[in-house]
């Protein structure tokens, strides 16, 4: 961009030159506000000349000759009055709309998410989108081929004041919300914030926020994970997307040590089943608030080892929400802790996270909903790729990484007191997979994950996808 402004500020300056005669005193022009100066000297100019032009003389002493060259005199200062107007208004209409929009991740959230934070004060839209085809491989039962748009989102904020801004996402799963028996998707908002700068240790967030626990909670854009799906160890263990309506604190202590607290609605035990807790999250959608969550993360980025995160998060609360559980009121205390590490160095990427929650009274919200609800539950995965396009083409800006990731995850670790196990439940997920960017904002996926469970079968899938983000 700053090439551009050099090249309009020279083909202007040029144009300055040509026109030196008639504004020779104002000489060079240091602002916009110069150049429209001259701008406005040589119209009055103009004007002046027409003025003479058109004035009435004596037949017998009006010059034929002086009048042709004053008219062509005229039109050739107009046309030098016009480009150097048009030039002018290209350099200011660069000033204010860039050519490119640099992507860059902020207060935890995705790229796309974060532009509110580098726009100036008024209104700044975003997004992304994501769909897939997935084939079933091998024993299907009742599983279908599928080709979806999985989603469809707008990112929409607004900067009151340097201090005080709004940001939001608004999400479209599966193309259509449909109605009865046509009900495929839904129209969702995964987080609506205010946020309020104070200084860089201490700032405040309060609204529907995004749960700070995990890789990909808060940053959920396609670009930014490898394969089609999310890693389900950050679906089932940690239930993303996960948003509940809270306020809290963030911040970062030193340049690198960065953190986020918030207290939050409780998450409903009544939703919690043998896959998880994922249906106990309020959502912001008349969420139970009988009881609170609390949820607190720190991330480090040494600068010793460039590209390198380490960090980790923990969630706690009563999940009861003043409700009875097979006869019998109960705080349903439920914990769930991670820890997480990321490196991003050249062209390798490589992630690695580990998951484990506690659910207490687990017996009597199993006799509740009527299956079993881990009392116990784990999750962990890791996963590498690496850029091999600079190997054969240093200078391109085009990304190709394969990839590998291995997941292992278990809803039902360990059943509470009067229940058996739930081995069905005990998966290992082995994924291969390619990543192609064409351009930094586009991104092109395929990959085949192969299922095994400790007791029964599932079907390995096979996915073909697309991601944007703007």
């Amino acid at each position: 961009m700053k090439k551009n402004k050099q090249f309009l500020k020279g083909e202007i300056l040029t144009a300055l030159l040509a026109l030196s005669a008639p504004v020779s005193a104002l000489e060079k022009p240091q602002t916009m506000e110069d150049m429209w100066k001259i701008i406005q000297a040589q119209q009055k100019q103009i004007d002046e000349m027409k003025a003479a032009m058109n004035a009435p003389v004596p037949v017998a002493t009006a010059p034929a000759a002086p009048a042709k060259t004053a008219g062509n005199d005229v039109k050739t200062l107009e046309r030098k009055t016009d480009v150097l107007s048009q030039e002018v208004e290209k350099l200011r209409t660069n000033l204010s709309i860039p050519e490119e929009t640099k992507y860059k991740s902020a207060y935890g959230l995705g790229p796309a998410a974060s532009k509110i934070y580098s726009a100036g004060k008024g209104l700044s839209i975003g997004g992304y989108g994501e769909g897939s085809y997935k084939a079933n491989v091998g024993d299907k039962g009742d599983e279908k081929d599928t080709a979806d748009l999985e989603r469809m989102v707008l990112y929409v904020g607004y900067k009151f004041t340097d201090r005080i801004l709004f940001n939001s996402e608004i999400e479209f799963e599966h193309a259509s919300s449909g109605e009865g028996d046509e009900l495929k998707g839904e129209v969702g908002v995964e987080f609506a914030s205010l946020d309020f700068f104070i200084n860089q240790k201490v700032n405040a967030r309060a609204g529907l926020v995004l749960m700070p626990m995990g890789l990909v909670n808060r940053i959920h854009e396609p670009l930014f994970y490898f394969g089609n799906q999310r890693p389900l160890v950050e679906q089932r263990i940690i239930p993303s997307t996960w948003r509940e309506m809270g306020a809290g604190i963030f911040g970062a202590i030193t340049p690198s040590l960065t953190y986020t607290a918030y207290v939050v609605n409780g998450l409903d035990a009544k939703g919690f089943s043998s896959d998880g807790i994922a249906e106990g999250r309020g959502g912001g959608s008349n969420a139970n608030a009988e009881n609170f969550g609390y949820v607190a993360r720190v991330d480090y980025d040494p600068n010793m080892v460039p590209g390198l995160t380490v960090g980790g998060s923990a969630y706690v609360g009563n999940s009861g929400q003043n409700q009875t559980f097979a006869g019998q009121k109960s705080n349903v205390f439920t914990q769930l802790y991670e820890a997480h590490v990321q490196w991003k160095y050249r062209g390798l990427e490589f992630r690695t996270l580990g998951s484990w929650g506690h659910i207490n009274n687990a017996d009597l919200v199993s006799a509740s909903v009527g299956e079993v609800v881990g009392s116990q539950n784990f999750g962990w995965y890791t996963e590498a790729g690496y850029d091999i396009l600079p190997l054969v083409l240093p200078d391109t800006t085009q990304y190709l990484a394969p990839f590998l990731r291995f997941e292992h995850l278990d809803t039902v670790a360990k059943a509470p007191n009067g229940f058996d196990d739930d081995p069905t439940k005990d998966w290992k997920i082995y994924q291969v997979g390619l990543q192609y960017k064409p351009i930094p904002n586009v991104v092109l996926k395929a990959d085949y994950r192969n299922f095994v469970a400790k007791q029964g079968s599932l079907a390995d899938d096979f996915h073909l996808g697309f991601g944007f983000i703007f």
